[in-house]
């Protein structure tokens, strides 16, 4: 077997030539498989092998292949063409799946053989045979084979001659004058190779047992016959191989096929061409243009807005921002009136933020003590998952055929359970820290204490005062203690009037770096799991139809 490059990085060079065109079928193949019918895709790469395979051998040998039924005379044709009685004929004939095989010239045909299978035992070489000088070279390079009867009860011989006619550069067709009409060579073999009309001879044998006024009607049916099989043009010999009548014209139809080089690349052509097209149809891919299916950037970004929804994310977003903002206006607020905003329940608690390691006073931390690691209210919806993979499958892939859809439907909505459990994991493992505030928070928070205590210290002052039990110092006519009473309790109350506005940006940078953090974790969750996947379908649909468009020039 030949080789064949794997792998998604080979892709079809630009060379259109046939060497061009078995690497694009060769990428096809590979850009198929698992998602074509199996058996279209692997007689696509037995085309692709054999059309590689008789690339590297001799291209001065060509093989001319002679089939036919049982009693066709095909072997005597064969004989006649040769000049040698080297297959045997009649009752003579031996019960073999074996072909016969002679060549003609001094070229060495080893590696062509041995390719086509033919045993040593059953190779000639009709120069060596004839020991002689020949002044006519015409059929020289060509290597002349003899295959068992199609109609063969053997299987093997069968099989013989499916393998042979699929690797023959130029077929002749033997036919009875008793049996030209018979379907089993009009459908099994000559039908099917209506794309290859210019690489076929049909020749019709005995024609010596006809009577004279029906042999060219005979001959008319046969044409008919042919046109009807998508065969028309395709050269009709008359033929009586034991008279020698018609030999000489066959033969030199043979040699002018065989002096126009091209015969056997053009069979190699249109056989790489009509698997193209068979692969073409059943994948639904027309290989005709450019119009490439996308996942495009924004189509990804909505496809990740969906998940985070899906997610809870704004859910979560809010709360830490609400979360946040409670904390900073308790930090910063005035100390006798900030335990009242301990009174109703944290929204980080509510939604179970997790808050191991995070900063914050001792009262937030008890309350909030025992909320889940994982936002509860935030529990991935794995229906909103699916109907979002489902949704981005469907647009991708609108207008590709059911498998393509299918194959782009595997890579996003087959990985909807992955993708609900994989975002559950990695909104867990996020730190949103809903307790960290930023540092002048604790500033302000020290300012307060400190003023409240000033407060304290003047209205403890103050008191001593009026019951005589310290004397009162005044300045400017004003009290000092009565001033540090009054200035902190006014003072705190002023800072935090000017911290509300701040405490609201505090509580927002808090939720956008929350929001931040989940969405870059859904954003690799889906990246890995639905856009690669998806893409990778799209990029092997796109490089299947350039390679498809390629091997059907």
């Amino acid at each position: 077997m030949t080789s064949l490059p794997e792998g998604p990085h080979h892709r079809p060079g630009p060379s259109t030539g046939l060497a061009g065109r078995v690497d694009a079928l060769t990428t096809a193949v590979e850009r198929a498989r698992g998602r074509v019918e199996e058996s279209v895709v692997d007689d696509a790469r037995a085309t692709a092998e054999r059309a590689a395979a008789r690339m590297r051998l001799s291209a001065e040998h060509t093989v001319v292949a002679i089939a036919g039924a049982t009693g066709s005379g095909k072997s005597s044709t064969f004989n006649a063409l040769t000049g040698l009685d080297l297959s045997a004929v009649g009752v003579r004939r031996p019960t073999t799946s074996w072909a016969t095989a002679c060549v003609w010239g001094g070229d060495d045909a080893t590696e062509v053989l041995d390719w086509l299978g033919i045993p040593p035992r059953h190779q000639t070489n009709r120069d060596s045979m004839l020991d002689a000088t020949r002044e006519d070279n015409d059929l020289d390079g060509v290597v002349l084979l003899d295959l068992p009867d199609h109609d063969s009860t053997e299987v093997s011989h069968h099989l013989e001659v499916d393998r042979l006619v699929d690797l023959a550069d130029l077929m002749v067709w033997v036919l009875d004058p008793q049996k030209y009409a018979d379907a089993a060579v009009h459908d099994r073999y000559l039908a099917p190779l209506a794309a290859h009309a210019e690489t076929i001879v049909v020749v019709l044998n005995h024609l010596d047992a006809v009577p004279e006024p029906r042999r060219e009607s005979m001959l008319d049916d046969v044409r008919r016959l042919l046109v009807d099989d998508g065969l028309g043009g395709v050269p009709v010999i008359g033929v009586s191989a034991r008279e020698g009548w018609g030999v000489d014209e066959l033969r030199t139809e043979v040699a002018r096929r065989v002096r126009d080089k091209a015969v056997a690349r053009g069979r190699l052509e249109r056989d790489v061409r009509a698997a193209a097209d068979r692969l073409a149809e059943a994948s639904g891919t027309t290989g005709s243009g450019p119009a490439h299916h996308t996942l495009s950037g924004s189509r990804a970004g909505e496809l990740e807005a969906a998940l985070a929804d899906a997610a809870g994310v704004g859910v979560v977003v809010e709360a830490v921002e609400t979360a946040a903002r409670r904390r900073a206006a308790r930090a910063t607020g005035w100390p006798l009136l900030a335990w009242t905003g301990a009174l109703g329940k944290d929204p980080a608690a509510r939604t179970g933020l997790d808050l191991q390691g995070a900063g914050g006073d001792d009262a937030v931390a008890a309350e909030l003590a025992g909320g889940a690691s994982t936002p509860s209210t935030a529990r991935v919806q794995g229906s909103r998952v699916d109907a979002a993979l489902r949704d981005v499958a469907d647009d991708v892939s609108r207008g590709m055929s059911e498998a393509w859809q299918d194959a782009v439907r595997r890579a996003s909505v087959s990985r909807s359970d992955e993708v609900v459990r994989r975002l559950d994991e990695t909104l867990a493992a996020t730190e949103l820290e809903p307790t960290r505030l930023p540092g002048w928070v604790h500033a302000v928070r020290v300012v307060q204490w400190l003023l409240l205590l000033v407060a304290l210290a003047g209205g403890a002052w103050y008191v001593a005062t009026i019951v005589g039990a310290t004397a009162e110092v005044t300045l400017a006519g004003v009290p000092v203690a009565l001033a540090l009473l009054v200035g902190g309790l006014v003072l705190g109350l002023v800072l935090a009037l000017v911290c509300r506005a701040l405490v609201g940006r505090a509580g927002r940078f808090r939720g956008m770096v929350a929001d931040t953090r989940m969405r870059s974790g859904v954003h690799d969750v889906a990246t890995e799991l639905v856009v690669t996947p998806v893409r990778a379908e799209l990029a092997a649909h796109a490089e299947l139809s350039d390679a498809l468009a390629t091997a059907r020039r």
